[in-house]
């Protein structure tokens, strides 16, 4: 093999990797449960498989990766989002976490401290974050579900995140809204909570 042969070929890994690097979008991370994983319906009909089409109609260059998982907990995602981090390297993440502690009447020091650890873990990868609330059924007590709900606001003020306080809240008194479960948003309930976190989320898409 000439110089020049073994020139062109270093020119054409050169060109190769810049090409690739030039086609990769900015990464949105959607890390939830199963009211963010499309639980009961079909995975393309929930509302961070939407928000793909609402990016691009937008004219925004980003791809969206959902991570989310049925029945997690922010103990859960707190071990999970490292990997997470590595593997999609994004550059917001939307943390839609902490319904699983609440429905399980866990303790809510803890799940604070879950949240602000892994907006910490994000932020130490130069991700944006926006956090987003839950609110609970009121027969889990009124004080317990005052302080569930105030616990989003409280993570969200002292890291400096915005905050959506209730991913439902769109529908929360529409029955019609909600599977069997009475729990789960339906398919035709994702488009109106993307339209909901919609406005929360495109201030972080620079």
């Amino acid at each position: 093999m000439t110089a020049a042969d073994i020139r062109n070929r270093l020119l054409l890994v050169c060109l190769l990797s810049w090409s690739g690097l030039a086609a990769a979008k900015p990464t949105i991370l959607v890390f939830g449960d199963s009211l963010s994983a499309g639980y009961g319906i079909a995975v393309e009909r929930s509302w961070p498989s939407l928000l793909n089409r609402q990016v691009a109609e937008a004219g925004l260059d980003y791809s969206v990766d959902n991570a989310s998982v049925s029945g997690e907990t922010t103990a859960g995602g707190r071990s999970r989002l490292p990997a997470a981090l590595d593997r999609f390297k994004p550059s917001v993440v939307v943390l839609a976490l902490g319904a699983n502690d609440g429905l399980r009447g866990l303790s809510l020091a803890q799940m604070r401290d879950n949240l602000a650890a892994m907006i910490d873990a994000a932020r130490a990868r130069h991700a944006r974050v926006l956090l987003v609330g839950m609110k609970l059924p009121p027969n889990y007590g009124a004080n317990y579900s005052r302080d569930f709900e105030q616990s989003f606001a409280l993570v969200a003020t002292r890291a400096k995140v915005p905050l959506l306080p209730f991913l439902l809240a769109p529908i929360a008194t529409d029955a019609r809204s909600f599977q069997a479960d009475g729990i789960h948003p339906t398919a035709a309930a994702q488009f109106r909570i993307l339209d909901h976190v919609w406005p929360a989320l495109k201030p972080l898409l620079k």
